[in-house]
């Protein structure tokens, strides 16, 4: 499969551009608000008009003679993506004229030889649109005036933008390719990003000892053997209560979004700091969704022996209703251990993925002894036979004579036996009760 070209979005703090890159990749894939600096990392998706497939890069706002901590990560950031940009989108705001950032935006922009389209972004009307031509000055040749939010002026942005690229090949898209989505979850601030740049060879997320630096979800795809693997940096969950600002609160509401689109979840877990509250509360998250799960600890290389041993054990009586989930100890800012992660991922999507034959499944059934079965004041139903309707995950029909739904002792009984027989391993699974139809005579 061929590269698709990147499009990277660039401009000053809040002139719109989370709300384009959500325009052309169709999605709510970037928070968009009215407080600057809320874009900090590299956010990318795949888009396509007209035929044309090619990768979107949303960045963060731009400045020039800031020394603070943030400013200058996001900085790095911008330089990055247009490093990688086929093309650039300048956006700026239409409302008034180019300002002092925006020019030397500009002139960042020119050295760095990438071609460049002006969206004079935020023309809501006929008026705004006609004093566009003003921003020819930033010298990159007639500006583009646009409403992202109302949809104004797009085919005209993305007709030049776009003019470059090549349409799609149809045979290339044709082939099959196989691709697994995964979300490394976790509290802010136990190595996330780092997990993430550590992966992926790239600086995709700024890391930082402050925690809730990742605000967005942050995409990075990388190819692996002959799988693709598209790893989703989601922001640090908080609990609730416990969050004040409103892109804190918006965060953690796409987090869990990005949690239910993955395949397989990474939970990251501190060394450091034990299993907390907050841990299993996210892990919960991810068994609620039906996500594969692994279960990562990280700053391993921080902890002594003796400790290690006790957390293991932590892990898996804190976590117990985990046991399913594969447990990898890494140092994600050394690199210890973190290429283990690939077969990991690959074995849970797997075992998500796994659906077993009826007829395998009703041997299976003849084997089970439910007279093992001790669930006090519950009535054991009699089961007639068992089918798998779905996968990811793995999901079982049990039909027998009771309408009610199986009593949790007994469908956890079920659920042992199965992984007993066949493993599914990092994967939850699904039990659901149906009464056989009686027999018309």
């Amino acid at each position: 499969m061929t590269e698709r070209p990147i499009l990277v979005i660039a401009g000053r703090p809040n002139v719109g551009k989370s709300t384009l890159f959500n325009r052309i990749t169709r999605s709510r894939r970037s928070i968009v608000g009215n407080e600057p600096g809320i874009t900090r990392d590299r956010i990318l998706l795949d888009a396509e008009w007209l035929g044309k497939k090619f990768r979107v890069t949303d960045t963060g706002g731009m400045t020039f003679g800031e020394t603070d901590e943030f400013p200058v990560l996001i900085n790095e950031q911008v330089r990055a993506a247009v490093e990688q940009a086929s093309q650039i989108v300048f956006v700026v705001d239409g409302r008034g004229e180019a300002t002092a950032t925006d020019q030397e935006l500009a002139d960042f922009l020119r050295r760095s030889g990438r071609p460049v389209t002006v969206a004079v972004n935020k023309c809501d009307t006929d008026r705004l649109e006609s004093q566009a031509d003003a921003f020819f000055e930033l010298g990159f040749g007639e500006p583009v005036a646009i409403s992202a939010e109302h949809d104004r002026g797009m085919t005209d942005l993305l007709a030049q933008a776009t003019a470059n690229f090549p349409a799609s090949d149809e045979e290339e898209d044709s082939e099959p390719e196989r691709f697994i989505r995964v979300a490394i979850i976790g509290r802010p601030n136990t190595g996330k990003s780092t997990l993430l740049n550590r992966l992926t060879g790239q600086d995709h997320s700024i890391v930082s000892p402050t925690a809730g630096t990742t605000r967005d979800a942050v995409d990075a795809q990388l190819r692996r053997d002959d799988v693709t693997f598209e790893f989703v940096d989601t922001a640090g969950m908080r609990r609730k209560g416990k969050t004040t600002e409103m892109t804190e609160k918006l965060s953690v509401v796409m987090a869990r979004r990005h949690l239910r689109l993955a395949d397989v979840a990474l939970l990251m877990m501190d060394a450091e700091e034990g299993v907390t509250a907050l841990d299993a509360t996210i892990a919960g998250y991810a068994q609620e969704e039906g996500r594969g799960l692994i279960l990562v600890v990280n700053k391993w290389d921080l902890v002594t022996e003796k400790a290690q041993a006790v957390f293991r054990q932590d892990v898996r009586d804190r976590l117990r209703y985990l046991e399913y989930a594969p447990l990898v100890l890494i140092s994600a800012l050394r690199g210890e251990r973190t290429d283990s992660i690939f077969p990991l991922v690959r074995k849970t999507y797997r075992e998500w993925r796994r659906r077993i034959p009826t007829s395998e499944l009703n041997r299976f059934l003849e084997r089970v002894d439910f007279d093992r079965v001790t669930v006090p004041g519950f009535k054991k139903p009699r089961i007639s036979y068992v089918t798998q309707p779905r996968t990811g995950p793995p999901t079982f029909v049990f039909f027998n004579n009771r309408d009610e739904e199986f009593h949790f002792g007994f469908e956890r009984f079920l659920i042992n036996q199965l992984r007993r027989e066949y493993g599914f391993e990092g994967t939850p699974i699904v039990i659901k009760s149906k009464r056989k139809a009686r027999s018309v005579r």
